[in-house]
């Protein structure tokens, strides 16, 4: 950042310092539609500075002086592809930590521990963060059903996928190294188990965890060409906030098509109402907004 500033000239100093003006309403549409168009993201006008402090950011760092410019830039400058997967892991990645929903991870181990022994003996359980951001939540969801598998005195037979948008976020996850904020009112007893000390005052998931957990870059608009299927667990928490109600709808059902009969899928409370999921049976819970794909005739 330093050495970029030291290339500019007085005038492009004297900008890079400057507030950007205001987007007018035609700006702001074209920003909408590219980016309800591209990921099905949908931002509300009262999220409009939100937009525009994070474009700035961006802006300034590569030197561009007007949104148009940037525009043009992401939708068909030389870098284009790589400077829109900047610019999505800036508006996309959310803030989250280890057991953020203790309501819904306990949810899981209900789940789990209550399947016949048998199966879990058979058939390794397969679970899917879907919007895992920088990783807590599928290491989560292993930390969960690695307990699991302990108390019932099982092999650990279970995978976790978590798949994001965000490559930065991925390869960000995949590496495994957390800041000990992350680990906040996590039990004691799970953070030593699970946790190592590593290098410049970030702690590591230990390794018999991470085999346990893959990673890979996926648009939930593109779910119907995801290589899932016949998942046991489906985790989608704070990812549907952002699409519009028909598209939570066709995002939930494409889900479910993933889900082994009697398979989980969670989601985050409020973020369908009002609808029934076909195929799919709600759980009784005040707190956690789950379903159980019924079984077919032929199970």
């Amino acid at each position: 950042m330093a050495q970029m500033h030291n290339n500019l000239s007085p005038a492009e100093g004297i900008w890079s310092l400057r507030r950007l003006p205001h987007m007018d309403e035609a700006q702001f549409s074209q920003w909408q539609t590219l980016l309800e168009h591209r990921t099905g993201i949908t931002l509300s006008a009262e999220r409009r500075s939100f937009l525009e402090t994070n474009l700035g950011i961006r802006m300034r760092e590569i030197g561009c002086n007007s949104y148009q410019a940037y525009y043009e830039k992401i939708v068909s400058g030389p870098d284009a592809i790589r400077e829109w997967s900047t610019l999505v892991d800036r508006l996309t990645v959310q803030e989250t930590r280890f057991f953020r929903d203790p309501d819904a991870f306990r949810l899981v181990a209900d789940y789990v521990l209550t399947r016949p022994r048998e199966q879990l003996r058979k058939r390794p359980l397969e679970g899917w963060s879907v919007g895992c951001s920088s990783g807590e939540e599928p290491y989560t969801l292993a930390m969960v059903l690695n307990e699991c598998m302990s108390q019932l005195e099982l092999q650990p037979l279970f995978g976790i996928t978590g798949s994001d948008i965000s490559k930065p976020a991925i390869d960000k996850a995949r590496d495994g190294l957390f800041n000990p904020r992350k680990l906040m009112g996590m039990d004691e007893e799970l953070k030593t188990r699970y946790f190592r000390p590593a290098e410049r005052n970030t702690v590591e998931i230990v390794k018999s965890i991470r085999e346990r957990v893959c990673f890979t870059r996926l648009n939930v608009l593109d779910l119907d060409q995801a290589p899932m299927h016949g998942m046991n667990i489906i985790f989608c928490q704070n990812l549907l906030i952002y699409f519009r109600r028909w598209r939570r709808r066709e995002i939930v059902r494409r889900l479910a098509e993933r889900l082994a009969p009697g398979g989980l899928l969670v989601l985050g409370q409020g973020e369908l109402t009002d609808w029934q999921p076909p195929g799919l049976q709600r759980l009784p819970s005040e707190h956690v907004l789950a379903w159980i794909k019924r079984q077919t005739d032929e199970e």
